[in-house]
């Protein structure tokens, strides 16, 4: 009777906010949840980012947190084998994690047995469910650098390799086959707004003036959301739980008739609109962030036109630039050949992932944000997930092992769009820059043409599942035996993984490299002032509304940091 009520309710997926290091507790309250609704457990747990995977302590230094709140947590027993997540779990990266960890699997991989980290884009398939995940939060001013970071990290590297990069984003905006599942750390900008905003502004106050400046959420995961549509969107980082329904127009019969339709629109748009909502009085709500004070950007840099990113708008002083002129971060939405020089240089025309291919049919996308794992916190949520295209139900039927009814498995389409963008990518380069963006309409032949070698090399071979190939590469901490603080970083290491998928996938390891080309990069480090942004003394500047902890923020009062942005 279980199974037969199984395979009509869909997969059972159980979604967590934020991690931060609580792996014990999330599996715990996992297990709870499921017996609470007659459960025998879940197929999937997905954790919205902030994981915090520190293998040790030396992973630890370069964790973007202050030192008085690095702790190794429960990650470590689960990377050495002491212990074993009991549900196959997925998940993103926050703005808090170690990053020398994550480094090694760009593409995606285990960090331990039976936990995948979805690298900083990636789609996959579980079951009937294609699911696209978005790692990172939104830093305007990084989002069109390439991927410049590798250790030894700099300490700008350790707070930029978070921020979403246009490089990424590019790939998942030309995905063309329905998505059930997307995945974001921070939300989509503007969701607030199809959702209940004056509850939200009761929990969190200060949210309300951000909404209005048009500076609360993700653009980019706003792109990501509008061009995807998926039936269900994830988000954490706001420590809080929200709902909301955003609903779509199909999307046109014809991919010429709505690029034809949307330039009209866009026009028509120029010629009228050059007006912004005018923010609201600034309520106080308590705010304490993790980053120094001098990683934050002025909000007026964090602002973009929601409905049209190509619109005009008026700026005021306060915004960073003056009337008429575009704010930096506007500006770092364009291409590079927008940069600044004559006034009457052309505009994008279309906003990023529009128009939507007709194959994309889903109207209605159920949002979902929550907290992280506290007491007396809303974290979790168990959901039976179904597929866009019930057809799915069918094509990828559960397995009679009760304890694995779906494979994890690489989605083709993504494969192909990855073979596509791997000679552009470039790694640990600061002078480098990506390449213009060539429009859907030139990749689409190409990625056609990859779509055909995939099929050819991996999708009729059988190759799909994603291997069970974990690998320690870092030595894992030892309680009681290793120092739980250093001040020194880890050494970069070549992910068995990486190498796999990378022959798999037929591209170019560029997370490689010879024990002699490390030591070098090592004798080339910055000084150790520049090398990481919290000293092991645990010094910190603080952040917002510090010393202003009443409880009524995102954590205060609990004695823990919160670590929104």
């Amino acid at each position: 009777m279980e199974g037969n009520t199984r395979e009509v309710d869909g997969v059972r997926i159980a979604v967590e906010g934020c991690g931060h290091g609580t792996l014990d507790a999330i599996y715990e309250t996992v297990t709870t949840a499921a017996g609470v609704r007659g459960w025998d457990g879940v197929d999937l747990l997905i954790i919205g980012g902030d994981f915090q995977a520190a293998r040790n302590a030396a992973d630890l230094s370069v964790m973007s947190v202050p030192a008085k709140y690095r702790q190794l947590a429960d990650f470590p027993a689960y990377y050495s084998g002491e212990k074993k997540a009991p549900y196959l779990t997925i998940f993103i990266s926050g703005n808090h994690e170690a990053s020398s960890y994550l480094w090694e699997l760009y593409y995606g991989g285990w960090v331990a047995p039976n936990i995948y980290y979805m690298g900083p884009a990636n789609v996959l398939r579980f079951g009937p469910l294609r699911i696209a995940g978005m790692s990172g939060i939104w830093k305007g001013f990084d989002y069109r650098k390439p991927h410049q970071e590798r250790l030894p990290f700099s300490r700008d590297d350790i707070k930029s390799f978070y921020h979403v990069r246009e490089i990424d984003v590019r790939k998942l905006l030309l995905l063309r086959e329905q998505v059930d599942i997307g995945l974001s750390h921070d939300w989509p900008r503007a969701i607030e707004k199809h959702g209940n905003s004056n509850a939200l502004w009761k929990m969190k106050p200060d949210f309300k003036k951000e909404s209005f400046d048009g500076t609360l959420g993700n653009p980019a995961a706003a792109y990501v959301m509008d061009r995807l549509r998926p039936a269900y969107w994830y988000s954490a980082h706001l420590h809080c739980k929200f709902a909301a329904v955003k609903t779509y127009d199909a999307p046109q019969a014809s991919n010429a008739e709505q690029h034809a339709e949307a330039e009209k629109k866009q026009e028509a748009s120029q010629a009228v609109h050059s007006e912004t909502e005018a923010p609201s009085a600034n309520p106080e709500e308590v705010d304490l962030d993790m980053d120094d004070e001098e990683d934050k950007e002025p909000v007026a840099s964090d602002k973009v036109t929601e409905a049209n990113p190509a619109e005009p708008s008026t700026a005021s002083p306060s915004d960073g630039a003056l009337p008429g002129q575009v704010s930096d971060d506007i500006r770092a939405q364009l291409p590079a050949s927008f940069a600044k020089q004559e006034a009457s240089e052309p505009k994008s025309k279309t906003t990023p992932g529009q128009p939507v291919p007709p194959t994309i049919t889903n109207t209605t996308t159920r949002f979902l944000a929550l907290d992280k794992c506290l007491p007396g916190r809303k974290f979790i949520q168990l959901v039976s997930s179904m597929p866009v295209n019930a057809a799915n139900l069918t094509a990828f039927p559960p397995s009679s092992n009760p304890k694995q009814r779906y494979r994890l498995q690489y989605d083709p389409e993504w494969l192909a769009i990855t073979r596509v963008f791997s000679e552009y990518l470039t790694i640990g380069d600061a002078t480098a820059q990506d390449p213009p963006d060539l429009g859907e309409d030139a990749y689409l032949p190409i990625i056609n043409a990859e779509r055909q070698w995939v099929e050819e090399h991996i999708v009729s071979q059988n190759k799909l599942d994603v291997p069970e190939n974990f690998a320690i590469t870092a030595p894992p901490h030892r309680p009681g035996v290793d120092p739980e603080f250093v001040n020194y970083q880890p050494d970069e290491y070549t992910n068995p993984q990486t190498t796999a998928f990378c022959e798999l996938a037929g591209v170019p390891n560029l997370w490689d490299a010879t024990p002699e080309e490390r030591e070098e990069r090592k004798k080339n480090a910055p000084p150790p002032s520049s090398q990481s942004s919290y000293g092991p003394s645990g010094s910190h500047r603080g952040g917002r509304g510090r010393g202003r902890g009443h409880g009524g923020g995102r954590g205060g009062g609990r004695g823990g940091w919160r670590g929104r942005r």
